[in-house]
């Protein structure tokens, strides 16, 4: 047999060498097999019951495996990336530390570090056992490569903690949307489906009223239900309407067709009908006793007129959503009128038409409105307008119209107009010209009361004067058109209060044509003709001047007496107004204050006020105008004797005039009668002005002009003037 090669790691008797740290030697079978079950290329850790190792005294020792101890499960893998040269080297640290004693647990890593001793036994080859290579001498060996640095495993505890951030950041998103879709988008959602779901009612705000100048209501609104229906919810519409016919006083038909089912132009079905405004709160009860499903009520206000034709002309009257519609309810609607609230709830659906509790709510406050304080007096309107519409009634289809002034101020104390109407039931007219206010709606030429402009312009010209005296004719022709008078002169001579007493045309026109058309109608412009007043009637006609340019032959003749000139009774009022404040003319105004809802009163601006007449010629024209309603003696009786008011001193004029409706003369005459008392130191001037299309008017205006200022002066208590009589005058002096 050939010689075995010498191997370094075998004794000199032939046995191989044991690994064990013992020192026991061992088969070499056994060891083999052992060694090759103790190494593993993955490092784990393997329980060596079954090898036999050898000790001192030859007992066999179980090894326990190091994983017991530790209780580390991933160790044996830490092992097998570090080589094993850790593993080993802990190992043997234990086994040193522990003086060999049993019970060892090994680990054997994939490439075992090498012993420093030259009979370390080589390893089985880990796949398929080959012929051994000759062992290389132990100088002869190249040193170990550093083995690679295992890659670094994940750490469990890192994954643990980012899965951790992970969800919560997803939370944490998801409760920042939540967040954001409960507070800040909120609005947007709620807003989206709220039509649906809201009942809207409207708050009706209280209008303004209207008081005299004592605070006594000429018009004001009271507490009332206005009857609604929801057609959605009415079961059996014409029952229903028969129900509440005779309640609400609206045939049953109309009620019916209210309640009939519509849409609104959104295309959504209305859930709001009215069937009556303004009902009683006694029958908006009995109403609700009914319990009809769909009606129901709610706070509305009624819009009240106490003296029913009281100041209606002036007053007005509103709609049924107390909208002004004429008369100074239209004029200062904006004023009287509140700002109605609304208020907006969520409410459910079906049977549960109420308001959600928590839900959706925003109201909007009413605001009221403001009132108006009139410079009318109530007790004083009453009685003119009742003495006008007893005279008035002694014509057929006739106008009238009366107005007091107070002198200083200018505030008008009454203005009544005939016919007049009820305002709380304006559609019960005749015609809606019956609802005009006639003092500043009725254009008429003014006649002989025009005469006091000539007059007066005239001395303030210094063209006559009181004792100015001149023969008067009996006719004269300008232009082609002849003038006369009613009570001849005969050529006579004639004072400047005997013109007056008869109301003389000739001697007028030829004063007129000593002043010149130009200074004439510039005092008609300073008495106020030809412009509206401003007393704060809507629809104030401004009437009509004819301008210098314009005249004709004949108009010297007819602007001097009154015509051919447009005018209101307003106008002329106001005109006689400046000569008895001592030639100061001052603007007729209605508005005494304005009162805010919270009671304030606001004084509007002043009214307007200029110099016409010097003192010294407004009293002296006062004095001649006495004569009209004194003069009674052999040569004729004045034209105003039935205006003499028993007790006091009157100054004043009659007239009368024509009347054009859209530039067509109508029939009959405009007789008018203004005058001013007590004549030494006026406090009242009363205009009265009538047409008939009979003619009648000339008896009536001079009665019905003693009778209200006869009340006025006794309704203020003013003193008469017994101890001052008017003065005796000379119409045709010698």
């Amino acid at each position: 047999m050939p010689p075995r090669s010498e191997d370094p790691r075998r004794d000199a008797t032939g046995s191989r060498r044991g690994s064990s740290r013992g020192g026991e030697p061992r088969e070499p079978g056994v060891g083999g097999i052992s060694d090759a079950r103790a190494y593993t290329p993955r490092g784990r850790t393997i329980r060596e019951g079954g090898a036999t190792a050898r000790t001192g005294s030859g007992a066999e020792q179980r090894r326990t495996p190091r994983s017991t101890r530790s209780g580390d499960p991933f160790r044996p893998a830490l092992q097998v990336l570090d080589g094993g040269r850790a593993g080993a080297a802990r190992a043997g640290r234990r086994e040193t530390a522990a003086g060999g004693r049993a019970g060892v647990v090994r680990t054997v890593s994939a490439r075992p570090a090498r012993e420093p001793f030259d009979d370390d036994v080589a390893p089985p080859p880990r796949r398929r056992p080959g012929p051994r290579r000759p062992a290389r001498p132990a100088a002869a060996r190249r040193p170990s490569r550093k083995p690679p640095r295992p890659p670094k495993l994940a750490d469990p505890r890192r994954r643990l903690r980012l899965g951790t951030l992970l969800v919560l950041a997803l939370f944490t998103s998801i409760g920042i949307r939540l967040v954001v879709l409960q507070t800040v988008n909120t609005p947007a959602y709620a807003d989206g489906g709220l039509d649906s779901r809201l009942a809207v009612v409207e708050l009706p705000a209280p209008r303004g009223a209207i008081y005299d100048r004592t605070g006594a209501p000429l018009a004001h609104s009271v507490e009332a239900r206005y009857v609604f229906a929801d057609p959605t919810r009415v079961k059996d519409r014409r029952t229903t309407a028969k129900l509440l016919s005779p309640l609400l006083g609206v045939p049953a038909s109309e009620l019916a067709d209210r309640m009939k089912p519509r849409k609104l132009p959104t295309g959504v079905p209305s859930q709001f009908e009215y069937l009556a405004r303004g009902v009683d709160i006694d029958k908006a009860k009995q109403i609700m006793a009914l319990e009809l499903p769909g009606i129901n009520v709610h706070r509305d206000e009624r819009r009240e007129v106490p003296g029913g034709d009281l100041a209606a002309n002036l007053i007005g009257f509103v709609s049924q959503d107390l909208v002004g519609l004429e008369g100074l309810e239209a004029k200062y609607d904006d004023l009287l009128e509140g700002k109605a609230g609304k208020k907006r709830y969520e409410i459910g659906q079906g049977d549960l038409a109420a308001p959600i509790p928590g839900g959706y709510s925003e109201t909007t406050p009413a605001k009221p409105g403001g009132s108006l304080e009139l410079t009318v007096d109530r007790d004083l309107q009453f009685q003119a307008q009742r003495m006008l519409s007893t005279r008035m009634a002694q014509t057929r289809d006739s106008v009238g119209a009366a107005v007091i002034i107070d002198v200083p101020t200018g505030e008008v104390l009454a203005q009544a107009s005939y016919p007049g109407y009820n305002a709380a039931a304006p559609q019960k007219v005749a015609s809606p010209r019956d609802r005009e206010d006639a003092a500043t709606s009725f254009v008429v030429d003014p006649g002989s009361i025009h005469k006091a402009i000539t007059y007066g312009a005239a001395l303030q010209e210094g063209v006559i004067t009181p004792d100015t005296a001149f023969p008067v004719a009996n006719t004269l022709t300008l232009g082609g058109v002849p003038f006369s008078d009613t009570h001849p002169a005969n050529g006579r001579t004639m004072s400047i209060p005997g013109m007056l007493a008869f109301s003389s045309n000739i001697g007028t026109i030829k004063i007129a044509e000593k002043l010149g058309k130009e200074r004439l109608i510039d005092y008609q412009k300073r008495f106020g003709l030809g412009q509206a007043t401003g007393e704060g009637m809507p629809g104030e006609a401004p009437g009509r001047l004819l301008p210098a340019d314009q005249w004709s032959g004949s108009s010297y003749g007819s602007v001097p007496i009154g015509h051919s000139v447009d005018a209101t009774p307003l106008q002329m009022a106001a005109a006689y107004n400046a000569i008895a404040n001592n030639g100061t003319y001052v603007q007729p105004h209605l508005i005494r204050n304005v009162i805010s809802p919270d009671g304030k009163k606001t004084t509007p601006a002043k009214p307007v006020t200029r110099s016409v007449l010097s003192p010294a010629n407004a009293a002296a024209l006062r004095t001649m105008l006495e004569a009209v309603t004194t003069v009674d003696g052999p040569d004729g009786r004045a034209t105003g004797l039935a205006a003499a008011v028993p007790g006091y001193r009157v100054a004043g004029k009659t007239g009368t005039g024509l009347r054009y409706d859209n530039g067509k003369r109508q029939p009959g005459d405009v007789a008018s009668f203004i005058g001013m008392a007590p004549a030494e130191k006026p406090r009242y001037v009363v205009a009265v002005f009538v047409w008939s299309p009979g003619g009648e008017g000339g008896a009536l205006a001079s009665p019905t002009f003693r009778d209200i200022m006869g009340f006025t002066l006794r309704h203020y208590r003013v003193p008469p003037s017994a101890t001052d009589r008017s003065p005796k005058f000379e119409v045709f002096p010698r």
